[in-house]
Formats: C-alpha cells, sequence, structure tokens
C-alpha cells in the first residue's frame, strides 16, 4: 500500500509525494523527506510512520504542532483523505487508490466536499440544441451550430440501434469522445430509475488508456447535476478550489469538468461526467451545449433499453416461477385458463389439489397476473406454524404481549399489505385463529396479540388445502362461515395421474435441471425407464417425480437413465405388468449387483482396491453402492473384513 501526500496550500501547493518509505520525516530540514521552506515548521516538524498496513503521524515536539482534520494531535493513525495542517501547509493523505478500499469496478465515488467555486449550469429548456426553432434559427449564422447538429443526428442514429445497457454505456462515451475534448469519462446510473441514489459503477473510459480504466468521480458535483438537473460546466478547477478539497479532483489533478445529467421528464437516471487534466484543454460553452442535447437524447434511448431489458427479466423470472406447471394435457390447458381468470380480480382463491400437485406455483401465476404483481407475495404453511405462535406469526405482537415479546413484531398479514398471502393448508389452523382470520377477511383490518389500535390491511388471500374441507365443516372442525367466505373462487389441481402425457415433459424438465446441477451430462431415459414413467401412479404427484428423477440422476452411470437408476417402487410398477417374468431391468440388475459384491469381497472389503478391479472410478462405485438395496449386503460384507481372520497354526 503506498499512499500519498497532495499539497493543497502552502510553499509546495500542487504538489504530490508518495511515502515509499517505513519513516517519513516532515520539517524545514533540507534533509527531511519532505521539505517545508515555511519559518511556522519546524526543522524535524512530523513524522509518518508505517505500521504493518496502518500509518500513523507524531508531531515531533514541534514549536507549532500539528493539526489532523483540524484538531491538534501528538499521534494519530491516519485515514484516507485525512487533511494534516502543518505551518502555512495543508496536506492531503490519500491511499493509494487501488488498494485503498475494496473496488466494485471502474468508477468510484470520491466523498469529499465541492472543490469547484466558479460553474456554469445549463438547463435542458434552455439548451439550444433541444429546441428546433433555436436550432434552426442559429444554422445560416453558425458553421459550428450546423457541425454540432450533425453530430448530433450520427450520435442519435447509433445509440438508437443498440438493444443492451451494457454495450450502450460505453459505446455512448467514444462518441462523446469523438466531439468533446475529454480526456476521462465516465456513466453512472440510478440505481432505480426515479431514485436519487447513484450507483458508483457503469461505464467508465480514458482517451490513452481505454475502457474501464479506474476513474474517481466527484460525488458532490454529481449529485448536484441530479439534483438541479442542468449541465455542470467548470472551466478551470484548480483555480476556482475555493470551498474546500474533492480529493478525486485534487489526486488526478483535473483541470477542467463537465457533468451533465441523463434524465427523461425530469425522471433522473443519471450523468454523464467528463473531465480534463491537459491545462492547455478547457471545456466551454458549446462543448456544455452539445453535451446537454447527447444527454438528453441518450436518456430516452437509455430508458427504452432499460424498460425492454426490465420486461425481458420479468418474463425470464416468470418462466422460472412457472417452469414446473409444464403440461400440455386438457387438465392442464382448463388450469391456465382458470388461473388467467382469477388473476385479475381481487377475489379469495381457494386451491385444491393433492400434495405435490403445484399449489403454490399456481398460488404465484395468480399472484404475478393480478394488479398486485409489484407487490408483496407471502407464503404460510398453516401447518409448520407452532400452536403457542401461530397466532403472533400471522397477526403480531406488541413489546410485552407476552414472556418473550421484547420487541414489536408486524404479522405475516401485515407484511403482505398490499399484496398477497398465500395460506397452505388452511385446515391445519385451530378453531380459535379461524374465527380472527375470518374477521380479518371480512373488515379488512388485524389486532396484534396486546393490542388494543386495529389496523388497516389491503391484501389478496390465496388459500390452499389437500384435505376435504366440507366435510371438516360438517363435522365442526372447520369453520363453516370460514370456508364459504374462502371458496369465492375455488381451483381444483390435476393429480399427475390423470394427465399421464404431460409425465415426458415433466421428466425432461427435471432431468436437465438436476443433471446441469451435478455437472453431469445425461442426455435422457431409456425406452424402458420411460415405460416405468408412464405407468406409475405418482402418489406424490410432481413432486414425487422430481424426487424421483434427481435419485436417478445421482445413481445413473451411463449416458441415459435406466430403470434400475429408479426407485424400487416405480421399477415395481412396470415389472408387475409384465407377464414375461425375468425382465432385462432385473437381470441387468442382478448382474450388476453380484459384480459389485463379488469385487468388494476379493478386494477384502477395500472399496478403492475394488473399483480397480471393476475398472470403475472410486467415486463411481460408491454413488452406486448408495442404493438402498445394495447398501445393507456391502455394509455387512465390508464389517466382516474389519476384523481380519485369525491364521491357523
Amino acid at each position: 500500500m503506498i499512499p500519498k501526500l497532495i499539497a493543497l496550500a502552502g510553499p509546495l501547493r500542487g504538489a504530490t509525494c508518495e511515502l515509499r518509505a517505513k519513516e517519513f520525516y516532515i520539517g524545514r530540514d533540507p534533509l527531511s523527506q519532505l521539505c517545508l521552506d515555511d519559518r511556522l515548521v519546524s526543522r524535524q516538524h512530523a513524522l509518518i510512520a508505517r505500521k504493518n498496513d496502518q500509518f500513523e503521524i507524531s508531531d515531533l515536539k514541534s514549536a507549532n504542532g500539528t493539526m489532523v482534520n483540524g484538531v491538534p494531535v501528538k499521534q494519530r493513525r491516519l485515514a484516507h483523505c485525512d487533511q494534516i495542517a502543518i505551518g502555512d501547509s495543508l496536506l492531503l493523505f490519500l491511499l493509494d487508490e487501488d488498494e485503498a478500499a475494496p473496488q466494485a469496478g471502474p468508477v468510484r465515488l470520491d466523498d469529499g466536499q465541492t472543490a469547484i467555486g466558479a460553474t456554469t449550469l445549463l438547463q435542458a429548456e434552455d439548451a439550444l440544441y433541444l429546441h428546433v426553432e433555436k436550432a434552426l434559427a442559429a444554422m445560416p449564422h453558425s458553421e459550428r451550430v450546423a457541425r454540432d447538429l450533425s453530430k448530433l443526428l450520427k450520435i442519435s442514429l447509433t445509440i438508437n440501434s443498440i438493444h443492451q445497457t451494457k454495450e450502450l454505456l460505453p459505446r455512448l462515451l467514444e462518441l462523446i469522445f469523438e466531439v468533446i475534448p475529454a480526456e476521462q469519462g465516465a456513466i453512472l446510473l440510478v440505481d432505480e430509475p426515479g431514485e436519487g441514489t447513484t450507483l458508483p459503477l457503469s461505464a467508465s473510459l480514458d482517451r490513452e488508456l481505454g475502457r474501464d480504466q479506474h476513474t474517481l468521480v466527484s460525488r458532490s458535483v454529481v449529485e448536484r447535476v441530479m439534483r438541479e438537473q442542468a449541465t455542470l460546466l467548470a472551466e478551470d478547477v484548480q483555480e476556482s478550489a475555493t470551498l474546500g478539497p474533492t480529493p478525486s479532483l485534487l489526486a488526478s489533478q483535473t483541470r477542467s469538468l463537465l457533468a451533465a445529467p441523463l434524465a427523461v421528464f425530469d425522471q433522473p437516471l443519471g450523468v454523464v461526467y467528463l473531465t480534463t487534466r491537459n491545462s492547455e484543454i478547457r471545456f466551454n460553452q458549446d462543448h456544455q451545449e452539445l453535451l446537454t442535447a447527447i444527454a438528453r437524447i441518450a436518456a430516452g434511448a437509455l430508458q427504452n433499453i432499460q424498460r425492454a431489458e426490465r420486461l425481458e427479466d420479468e418474463l425470464r423470472r416468470q418462466r422460472a416461477e412457472t417452469r414446473e406447471m409444464i403440461g400440455e394435457s386438457k387438465p392442464m390447458r382448463q388450469l391456465s385458463r382458470l388461473i388467467a381468470k382469477a388473476a385479475p380480480s381481487d377475489s379469495t382463491v381457494l386451491i385444491r389439489g393433492e400434495s405435490g400437485t403445484g399449489k403454490e406455483l399456481a398460488a404465484r401465476a395468480i399472484h404475478r397476473g393480478s394488479p398486485r404483481a409489484r407487490k408483496p407475495f407471502v407464503a404460510v404453511n398453516c401447518a409448520a406454524l407452532p400452536e403457542h405462535l401461530a397466532e403472533s406469526e400471522l397477526f403480531g405482537h406488541e413489546r410485552g404481549a407476552f414472556t418473550g415479546a421484547i420487541n414489536q413484531k408486524r404479522g405475516l398479514l401485515e407484511a403482505a399489505d398490499g399484496g398477497t398471502i398465500f395460506l397452505d393448508e388452511i385446515g391445519e389452523l385451530s378453531l380459535a385463529l379461524q374465527a380472527k382470520l375470518l374477521r380479518a377477511l371480512q373488515e379488512r383490518e388485524i389486532l396484534r396479540v396486546g393490542g388494543v389500535r386495529p389496523i388497516k390491511v389491503n391484501v389478496r388471500v390465496i388459500a390452499a388445502t389437500n384435505r376435504d374441507l366440507e366435510t371438516m365443516a360438517k363435522d365442526g372442525r372447520f369453520r363453516e362461515d370460514l370456508y364459504y367466505r374462502l371458496n369465492v373462487f375455488p381451483i381444483t389441481l390435476p393429480p399427475l395421474r390423470e394427465r399421464r402425457e404431460d409425465i415426458p415433459l415433466l421428466a425432461r424438465y427435471f432431468l436437465k435441471k438436476y443433471s446441469d446441477e451435478a455437472k453431469r451430462p445425461i442426455h435422457g431415459f431409456s425406452q424402458e425407464a420411460k415405460r416405468c414413467l408412464a405407468r406409475y401412479d405418482w402418489p406424490g404427484n410432481v413432486r414425487e417425480l422430481a424426487n424421483a428423477v434427481e435419485r436417478a440422476v445421482l445413481l445413473c452411470d451411463s449416458d441415459f437413465i435406466h430403470p434400475y437408476d429408479l426407485s424400487e417402487a416405480v421399477r415395481e410398477m412396470d415389472e408387475s405388468s409384465d407377464n414375461s417374468g425375468l425382465t432385462l431391468s432385473h437381470a441387468v440388475k442382478e448382474t450388476k449387483r453380484q459384480f459389485i459384491l463379488q469385487a468388494i469381497e476379493q478386494a477384502q472389503g477395500n472399496l478403492t482396491a475394488a473399483a480397480k478391479l471393476l475398472g470403475v472410478d472410486a467415486a463411481n462405485l460408491h454413488r452406486l453402492i448408495r442404493d438402498p438395496e445394495l447398501k445393507p449386503e456391502v455394509d455387512k460384507l465390508i464389517g466382516k473384513w474389519k476384523v481380519k481372520p485369525t491364521p491357523k497354526e
């Protein structure tokens, strides 16, 4: 780590000195590493010493003392951007920019105060090139205006042909550098459109070094441009540095600065930030006019690209959330139509279906298609709520409401305000809690445990169950009034055995998913394995199918999944329907079992040696013997060789 001192004031104003030695002396003595010709400075005034990765400054009993950030010090650890006052000199301490802090990328915001006083601001409504009448009126009298309008046309055509933000930003900087004599440039975007928080990284360009070079940007300048929505021009930064130091401007020796807002209808999208270091190059008002127009044109293109990217991201997210609701069967087409009808309304939906049919996926699809899509979706498994905490979890509690309630807590219904709450396994709620839930649905308000003031909530309820709520209501195990309140729009999910034509689609999807996760290229299912999957009844539905395929991926030792890679229950369904007795899969499995056991016996329980005998990797053998049917025999065989036989005398 190489720190630097930059002289902001005093006899060495503007000079930069690297602190390479472990001990760096400052004083009037010519032998000092930093010699200050100032009668207020002692011969040996101060010492900056490096201790591990820390830097400390010590006053060497000087006559007039040493100050850090305006405070007299005897000894003090230095931090990035500390200001050291010695006599008439003001020194800025900077850590090496490449090591001072973890970098997210080529652009980093500097938090120092603004160092520019004499500036010019240009509002968009005053810009020449953003008003056709003004520009056309000026064209016959100015060759520059005609030339700039031609440049703007070229830039507009170029950037509007780009369709990705990551391509637009660096290309925009390159186009700007063709028409404005900047040496360094950066584009910073806001985190969310319409918000004021800027990201410290978007894109940067150095005329000599190229793209993505490390660039310090003044936060105060960026915030001022964002706040005032005007293009800022500072023709001579060094001469106008009167309001306090900005490390980014001083360390980079910035001489001229130009910053323009990227905005559409006063909605901030970001900032274009340009600097020069050459004292002979100055930005002027012509450059300010031109950059203002470029930024406004680019902002429109950027907004369109960002909207398209957000739509693509949302589409990918929606596909990811519903990808396990795969199906082309008639029951699935009917389900899709019901979800499409239920989604736009605010009605309560009751989803029925066996375990593993995808009730939460259906609930998320309804929420995503509703006007509440951008609001929270809160999923609650009612069966998993502890009975003594269920009320607090759903409705929240006040501080001191019961033992252990040390803080106020918002309930899940309150957390879903404005959005949707999904109550899975709602038949598991107690009758007392059902009564409170009914009141919340009817009055649209809740009362926290220990609370006295009702809290209004605007939430849509989607409930799900695999139980027969009508029978439970008749038996008094579920409130009848709550049942009718929930059963406004009933949807029943078909079990997998009633849509067998969807099994191959689901199996292929899960095969790709789990083989990718396991980094094992498996190309598909053998015909026998497909037949097993198609004939099995899948009492656990899609969830059971997913688990079966995941298990098969782990056990498979070839390019295709075979019946012997599937669970016994799935295989038995196929074998029980085959009248030929011994099946090929049975024979292959039995042969494999015998070979494995024989190899382990011959290797005296050493699995590594057994793998060599079989001609497979040890990891592959370990995977094979994890088969529940084979593992007990292998364990028994290995246990036999743990105790060596006693040799006969």
